[in-house]
């Protein structure tokens, strides 16, 4: 058997296309305002959390849903704050 024949688009408005590839990578998250990225102080001795439990979770989230290292996961929700 022969392969059916694929059919070939040629691009004639490159502007369109352009666009329409910039929208494909767009990523549109939102935070909840009320969420406390700063954790609380302990009364414990040692060292104070920095961030909240919620952050955290969010963070580490993001790290398994796009497949990220740990680092990458860090500067990445920096660059979205």
């Amino acid at each position: 058997m022969s392969k059916p024949n694929t059919p070939t688009y040629k691009t004639l408005n490159w502007p369109a296309y352009n666009k329409a590839l910039k929208r494909r990578g767009s990523l549109t998250i939102w935070f909840d305002p009320g969420m406390a990225w700063a954790a609380k102080p302990t009364s414990k001795r040692g060292r104070q959390p920095v961030y909240s439990d919620a952050s955290v979770q969010t963070c580490l989230t993001m790290k398994v849903l796009f497949g990220m290292a740990l680092r990458q996961t860090t500067g990445f929700v920096e660059s979205l704050l």
